[in-house]
């Protein structure tokens, strides 16, 4: 294979990185002035990277030597990722404006577009080399867009406290990937996966090891898609970031993060499947668990979206743990459907301000919202009762997916505490619909806009009813792109 056709395989992150590189010289040089042009102009660089992802991008062939691979799993999460990073950048400009002043700078959609490289990364990678780059390359943006309102002080401290949480967990990775290439004597996931099938872990010096560096491994990655134990920064974090920063890492960081877990657990683990699945399993529950009684008693908004956050990662779990192409294929159906809900709740969550434009996050403010604001509390009540996986609302569809996938695997107690735990997370969905529908009236919300309304009208016909008209397709999509780790 030639060196051309191998980097024709990484278009879309050719396509990125030069779209970066020239928008942070127009930054350079327009200054601020230059914001929205840039904004749009990374937003059409990410339309470009889609468009790129038709041809070699996903042919199924690795290139450089088996580091970076080119299939049909990474296109289907890198769609998800660049759909995500899109519409973060198109909230950013009025909630800037109306929250901070002039705070918005075009560094901000460059930053984005960086942190979509480092994810198509992150999904692509067949090396774990690759992985720490990827995954570095998405955090470093990440810390910088958590702190990005540079007066505020609750933005200051969210990037702090995410990077010096993140960077711990970059430690635990980098260490469990030492411990792996010491008893693999490889990076390569192919040869990491012979040596765990050549070794199984049965107790002696070279299987410990190995142990100890799968352990380490699924822990640093914990970290990134806040899975308990590891979910420290998530609640803080999402609420001191800017809110489209917030809708941002609430999504496309989380489907990177999932396709990593995946890729790894299959194609570097996959022979030490026993292990693994122990971890996966323990994550899953106790993030269900945990993310549903923790919000519970919250009572800001973008809190009880964190905490969901930790909820849904848990259920995605579930179907890593199956570990078959079905369960991988639900893990990718509930991470589309996720990434949806999510997003038009946080577009809801951006609509509450004041008529002094100034934001407001309390769950209170939304009292009565269904007599002020009719429109906005419909969609935000099916966004809370699809994330509740109740029918016949399409989240109800990415639950029974991953439930369905654990029992065909026989984990039919994994899928019976986690459908008994889900009932406990309905309880706070149910409450936001409560206090909108039968609480008296707050003050009202100031003036939306339009594109914030048309793109939540839009999410909340796909997770309404008329999103099942999809499943022919999107079943078809995840199975093709689950198909290509095993």
């Amino acid at each position: 294979m030639t060196y051309a056709s191998q980097v024709a395989m990484t278009l879309p992150e050719i396509v990125l990185a030069l779209g970066a590189l020239a928008l942070m010289l127009v930054a350079a040089w327009g200054g601020p002035s230059s914001t929205r042009a840039v904004s749009w102009t990374a937003v059409a660089v990410l339309g470009g990277a889609c468009l790129a992802l038709i041809g070699p991008a996903t042919s199924g062939n690795t290139a450089f030597d088996g580091m970076y691979r080119a299939d049909a799993f990474a296109g289907f999460s890198k769609v998800l990722i660049y759909v995500a990073a899109a519409v973060a950048i198109l909230l950013a400009p009025r909630f800037f404006e109306r929250t901070a002043g002039d705070d918005l700078r075009p560094e901000y959609p460059v930053l984005i577009l960086l942190s979509a490289i480092g994810m198509g990364i992150m999904v692509s990678t067949g090396d774990l080399l690759t992985l720490y780059i990827g995954l570095e390359l998405q955090s470093l943006a990440a810390y910088v867009l958590a702190s990005f309102m540079r007066q505020d002080q609750r933005s200051a401290e969210a990037g702090l406290k995410y990077f010096v949480l993140g960077a711990l967990a970059s430690g635990i990775l980098l260490y469990g990937i030492s411990l792996v290439y010491g008893f693999t004597g490889s990076t390569l996931f192919e040869e990491i996966a012979g040596a765990y099938a050549a070794a199984p872990l049965s107790g002696d010096g070279k299987s410990i090891g190995l142990m100890f560096g799968l352990v380490f491994v699924f822990a640093g990655i914990a970290f990134k898609i806040s899975a308990v134990p590891f979910h420290m920064w998530t609640p803080d974090v999402y609420e001191g970031a800017p809110t489209p920063v917030t809708a941002f890492f609430a999504s496309a960081p989380k489907v990177a993060a999932m396709g990593l877990a995946a890729r790894i657990a299959i194609e570097a683990m996959g022979p030490a499947e026993g292990q693994w699945r122990q971890i996966v399993i323990f994550a899953a529950l106790a993030s269900i668990i945990f993310g549903a009684v923790a919000a519970i008693g919250q009572s800001n908004i973008k809190r009880l979206l964190a905490y969901s956050s930790i909820n849904n990662v848990g259920f995605a779990l579930i179907g890593l743990a199956a570990g078959t192409p079905e369960g991988v294929a639900a893990v990718l159906t509930y991470m589309a459907i996720y990434v949806v809900m999510t997003l038009g709740s946080f577009l809801v969550v951006l609509q509450m301000r004041g008529t002094d434009g100034q934001p407001i996050e309390t769950i209170a403010s939304l009292s009565g919202l269904s007599r002020t604001r009719p429109g906005l509390a419909a969609a935000l009540a099916i966004f809370m009762f699809s994330l509740a996986g109740i029918p016949p609302l399409f989240g109800f569809w990415a639950k029974f997916a991953v439930f369905d996938a654990a029992v065909r695997a026989g984990l039919f107690p994994l899928a019976v505490v986690g459908i008994a735990a889900s009932t406990i997370g309905a309880y706070y969905y149910l409450r936001v619909v409560k206090t909108m529908y039968f609480d008296e009236p707050a003050a009202a919300f100031g003036e939306g806009d339009k594109l914030e309304g048309g793109l939540i009208a839009v999410a909340a016909i796909v997770v309404s009813p008329l999103g099942y008209l999809a499943i022919p397709l999107l079943s078809a999509w995840t199975m093709a792109a689950a198909q290509a780790l095993f």
